[in-house]
């Protein structure tokens, strides 16, 4: 491992090869249960510091950087939902990590889903923060919009115009924030938009066999809406939800305090002494 640098000097980075793909991470480490972070697409393992500060006393916080993003390596090719849970399922296997808390913003959501349906009571809990859990309709529209190209776009874009661009956005976000998260956007690969590539797992059928306790984190303006998650508490009794209200998809970076208390709260109750 080495040192992480700009992130506090308890934490440490490191990478290690998983399914021939090398995956950087950020970890708060200790001797305490462990908690992976996966993020959302175009953002990076960093995008989780503030919502790790939270957490760091009674966790050992993981935060790999997705294949294609932040300073992970960017394969030809691999950038489904099922390549992005394996490089997970590989990552807990080289790290030795046992019974995890799994947490997952967005693409990370998702990617959490599929690793939690695979891998029943071995994980201590998952927490699902609005998700990328959209219909067919809806996959097609973002897959045949210009995100793809407005990315390509901003690659070329000098980065001090992009920090100005997301404080005007974003105000009230954290200086730090916004850093980390023009940063993790000029480091993902064009590739790595080829996640949107219809069709997404099927979610109803992931929380279905999920085994672990189950916390879904709902933004009031975000993407999961508080009926559909009720509709999935049908489908796993095991599946709780919270909602935080006046906030739309980028609750952790908004409201990474809020967060990290709902976060806590969750896996505390997971904790068997």
């Amino acid at each position: 491992m080495n040192d992480v640098g700009p992130f506090p000097a308890a934490w440490t980075s490191g990478s290690c090869e998983v399914n021939a793909v090398e995956i950087h991470y950020v970890r708060t480490g200790g001797d305490k249960p462990t908690l992976i972070a996966l993020h959302g697409l175009a953002g990076s393992g960093a995008c989780w510091t503030a919502l790790a500060r939270t957490l760091e006393d009674e966790y050992d916080v993981v935060m790999p950087d997705a294949r294609g993003h932040g300073r992970s390596s960017a394969p030809s090719d691999g950038y489904l939902y099922c390549d992005h849970a394996s490089d997970v399922v590989g990552l807990i296997d080289a790290l030795q990590l046992t019974d995890p808390i799994l947490l997952g913003h967005s693409m990370g959501g998702m990617t959490a889903a599929v690793v939690a349906s695979e891998l029943g009571t071995a994980l201590r809990g998952v927490v699902l923060v609005d998700p990328t859990f959209i219909g067919p309709e809806q996959q097609r529209d973002v897959y045949e919009s210009e995100v793809v190209e407005q990315h390509r776009h901003l690659l070329r874009a000098d980065k001090s115009e992009l920090l100005t661009q997301s404080r005007l956005r974003h105000p009230h976000r954290s200086a730090e924030m916004i850093e980390l998260l023009v940063d993790a956007r000029l480091r993902t690969h064009i590739r790595a938009f080829e996640v949107l590539t219809p069709p997404n797992p099927p979610y109803h059928d992931l929380i279905r066999r999920i085994r672990a306790p189950l916390l879904m984190v709902l933004a009031s303006k975000g993407v999961v809406s508080i009926e559909a998650a009720r509709a999935l508490q049908g489908l796993n009794p095991r599946l709780g939800y919270e909602v935080v209200s006046e906030v739309g998809h980028g609750l952790p970076y908004d409201r990474p305090e809020q967060l990290g208390a709902v976060v806590k709260a969750f896996a505390r109750s997971q904790i068997v002494e």
